[in-house]
């Protein structure tokens, strides 16, 4: 039996655990830090790669890193280094996500499509720029910004105050000493995420993320509201395009240059006019769209991890995945993505109907009683035959739950309604 410690505190970390614990293979699953719906917690936050190792060590454990921030600073190399087995990839291959900087130039020298763009560290040059193009601009922070590094502009004018809030006011700080300005491609957005072993990838089920605060993708950025699964943005036409030109690119570029990507490799694509584009990739699984892709899916989870850091993906038979749909919608609490209040008692989510999961997310236990802790609170993940059921079933589970500053989307799934 294999025992897991499970890096992270947030929704899909819960959700990663909850899959694997149906792995007959599977012994004790731990959690580092853990949440209020996290059993076996570890009182280690994520980055005390010192300490992970030494648990992970002590309880013979395989580790599953879920969040960008230890894989940035090299979990993966500190485990290995010292014999121990780690899923996701190493520092180096992590910079796919924590500098958009090299992505981007990966990108542009392999040949991998992506908008147009210019790097800047210097404001007034950039801001030069952003006023001589005859183009919407997306201004990025370099580095990591919990997902909050991207700012949409729709003219030179919102540009220019982007490029003052990042490269002047230095809001995002160290992740934002440098900034891409990138051509805006307008269209739909969905994510593709594959597991790769550094030689070879399989692809995950697709799925759409709802990033905007408000409904109708109104508002500012967020860590995502909502996402289902599976999208009919991505075809199998576009999937098989995305797959080779992407993704199988993607990895074979980086083996090429010396670096074997293992773990999730998470492209966020813009789907234009029929063609892909990436937007960003992520070097680990999406939150929320790891909730209902994990409830989608039919294979051991443990297999597939295995096989990544043995670099014997290849042996194992494509994943397979239930036919139904899947829709998580976040609860949050009101004030996210800025400042919201804390320790409110969650109520409501006892009783199991079996076509939803209670997914937690910014939650800690205390005296029995279950309270917020965090912007994302709850991923209400559900099930359905049909797309429109998983919306339904998700949103009656959701009105069961409440704390008074309970706030979520009112439309996670509808903007997929559009392709059934």
């Amino acid at each position: 039996m294999t025992n897991i410690l499970v890096v992270g505190s947030g929704g899909r970390e819960h959700a990663l655990g909850w899959k694997l614990s149906q792995s007959p293979s599977v012994g004790t699953i731990f959690h580092a830090p853990g949440n209020g719906g996290t059993s076996n917690n570890v009182n280690i936050d994520v980055d005390q790669i010192e300490k992970l190792a030494q648990f992970a060590a002590e309880n013979h454990c395989l580790t599953v890193v879920g969040p960008e921030v230890p894989l940035a600073a090299g979990i993966v190399d500190e485990f290995t280094k010292r014999g121990l087995e780690i899923f996701g990839p190493t520092k180096n291959a992590a910079q796919l996500e924590s500098s958009k900087v090299w992505a981007k130039n990966f990108m542009k020298r392999n040949g991998i499509p992506t908008a147009r763009f210019e790097i800047f560290d210097d404001a007034k040059k950039a801001i030069e720029h952003a006023i001589s193009v005859d183009y919407p601009l997306v201004v990025k922070a370099d580095g990591l910004a919990a997902g909050k590094g991207v700012i949409v502009c729709n003219n030179s004018k919102e540009a220019v105050s982007a490029i003052e809030k990042i490269l002047v006011e230095k809001s995002f700080g160290a992740a934002g000493l440098r900034v891409i300005l990138e051509e805006r491609i307008d269209g739909i957005e969905a994510s593709y995420i594959a597991i790769s072993d550094g030689i070879v990838a399989y692809p995950m089920a697709t799925s759409q993320d709802h990033k905007r605060i408000y409904d109708n993708d109104m508002g500012p950025n967020t860590g995502g509201m909502g996402a289902y699964s599976p999208t009919g943005v991505i075809d199998d036409a576009l999937a098989a395009e995305i797959q080779k030109n992407v993704i199988e690119k993607t990895v074979s570029a980086m083996k090429k240059e010396g670096i074997l990507f293992k773990g999730f490799l998470y492209a966020g694509i813009m789907v234009k006019d029929g063609k892909p584009y990436v937007l960003e990739f992520n070097a680990r699984m999406g939150d929320p769209e790891c909730q209902p892709i994990m409830v989608r899916m039919e294979s051991d989870l443990l297999d597939y991890i295995k096989a990544s850091i043995n670099g014997t993906l290849s042996s194992l038979p494509k994943i397979s995945w239930k036919k139904q749909s899947a829709v998580c919608v976040v609860l949050a609490s009101k004030g996210y993505p800025d400042s919201y209040p804390k320790n409110e008692e969650i109520k409501g989510l006892d009783g199991q109907d079996g076509v939803s999961y209670v997914f937690h997310a910014g939650t800690k236990l205390a005296d029995g009683k279950v309270l917020t802790n965090g912007g994302r609170v709850l991923g209400i993940t559900a099930t359905g035959n049909t797309l429109q059921d998983a919306i339904s079933n998700a949103y009656a589970r959701v009105a069961k739950i409440s704390w008074p500053s309970k706030y979520c989307r009112t439309d996670i799934g509808k903007k997929g309604l559009a392709f059934r």
